[in-house]
């Protein structure tokens, strides 16, 4: 930094940060800790019907280390991703006053939490079982393979969705120890229903992709395709949640489960239009964590309703 450029950082710095603000809260900010609710519920799902599939509850024990794994998961590719993208988070101004653009946190300390977040998920994987240790860094290789995906590819949107969408699986593999290929179908699902919702996220930041050579769904195919795109993936996303469940012989209430999501998803897009995306915020984050916390409560009821 120049003597000239110090000044004007101090002072944009100064412009924005406020009352100061604890590490701790500046940390669950810059990994948008809050955003947990979206996977969490899903990979409980598939918890819960890989108990059901063998016949037992599953133990405290497993349910608590599932927990930590997500978060240590999430924990570790959020922050990655900020690290990645930091050049670009400085030049945007949607994400100019970031704690890590405003050095509010140094780039040491994200790398240090980056890998104490990975080894919390290492540490709950060896708690669970083999095959969920000897898979711990093959999620982690994925979910810090997506913090570049932008840089070459429209498609982004669907490997940030299978960063999510690997959680149902990860979860039947900590109380199965195996992996039963109808997981693939939630998999699925979620990977869909995070990739819609990444793209109309995305449809803000369609300008800065420009000029920064990003790559995007919103950038290729304009707000309105892009819009479109995700409402396909959203379709596509309930016939595969009908779909699993017929292949688990789940009762009503995974059904009024579908119902409700699918109402949610209808009203999520009525938010967002081509013309006006100033309730992108109302439709990325409240609709998506009532979608996912519902679809645990009915999904999970499902899994006790006529259990075998």
């Amino acid at each position: 930094m120049t003597p000239q450029e110090q000044p004007a950082k101090l002072a944009k710095r100064a412009a924005f940060s406020g009352p100061k603000k604890g590490r701790l809260r500046i940390v669950l900010e810059m990994i948008k800790f809050e955003h947990s609710v979206f996977a969490l519920p899903f990979a409980l799902v598939g918890a819960l019907l890989a108990a059901r599939d063998a016949g037992r509850f599953p133990t405290l024990w497993q349910i608590l280390w599932i927990v930590v794994a997500m978060v240590g998961a999430r924990s570790a590719a959020m922050t990655m991703n900020r690290i990645a993208d930091l050049e670009y988070d400085r030049r945007n101004p949607r994400t100019a006053m970031r704690a890590l653009p405003t050095g509010e946190l140094s780039i040491g300390f994200a790398w240090a939490f980056t890998l104490l977040a990975s080894a919390l998920l290492v540490i709950a994987a060896w708690q669970l079982n083999p095959l969920a240790l000897k898979l711990s860094p093959v999620a982690l290789a994925v979910l810090f393979f997506y913090s570049y995906t932008k840089r070459f590819t429209t498609w982004a949107h669907f490997v940030l969705g299978f960063c999510l969408g690997m959680s149902p699986a990860a979860a039947w593999i900590a109380i199965r120890g195996s992996l039963d290929w109808r997981m693939l179908i939630l998999c699925a699902a979620v990977t869909l229903w995070v990739g819609g919702f990444d793209v109309l996220y995305a449809c803000q930041d369609i300008e800065f992709d420009k000029t920064a050579g990003l790559y995007s769904i919103p950038k290729r195919f304009g707000v309105s395709g892009a819009l479109l795109i995700a409402r396909a993936m959203h379709i596509v996303m309930v016939g595969l949640l009908v779909w699993l469940a017929l292949s688990f012989q789940l009762g009503w209430p995974a059904w009024a489960g579908i119902a409700v999501v699918a109402a949610l998803l209808i009203y999520e897009h009525s938010l967002v239009k081509p013309n006006d995306l100033s309730k992108i915020n109302a439709a990325f984050f409240t609709v998506n964590g009532y979608i996912s916390l519902l679809f645990l409560l009915f999904w999970g009821a499902a899994t006790v309703v006529g259990r075998p």
